[in-house]
């Protein structure tokens, strides 16, 4: 399995914020199927960020093509080659 990141540019309106519950719903279900390592949005510049693991782009596409704020999406798919995070390492050793 590979790891993608989605890079998401999307525009807001009223509908948008009645669909975040649901969407929130979808992606808490990838969080714990382990489809999804991370998320990020960021209201200020209306971008989002989605590590992701799948067997390919298109595999992505249809996953994030599922989520209740899809229409409001427009979205770039990369590969990456390296992806490092606190999360992914083991616990710092502390001695009694």
């Amino acid at each position: 399995m590979k790891k993608y990141q989605a890079i998401i540019s999307f525009d807001m309106d009223e509908e948008f914020m009645t669909l975040v519950p649901p969407h929130r719903t979808y992606i808490n279900y990838l969080l714990n199927k382990g489809i999804i390592d991370s998320y990020a949005v960021s209201m200020e510049t209306q971008n989002s960020w989605i590590t992701m693991n799948a067997n390919s782009k298109k595999e992505v596409k249809d996953i994030l093509e599922k989520s209740p704020l899809s229409k409001y999406w427009s979205f770039e798919i990369v590969e990456l080659f390296v992806y490092d995070s606190q999360s992914t390492r083991l616990p710092a050793v502390q001695l009694n």
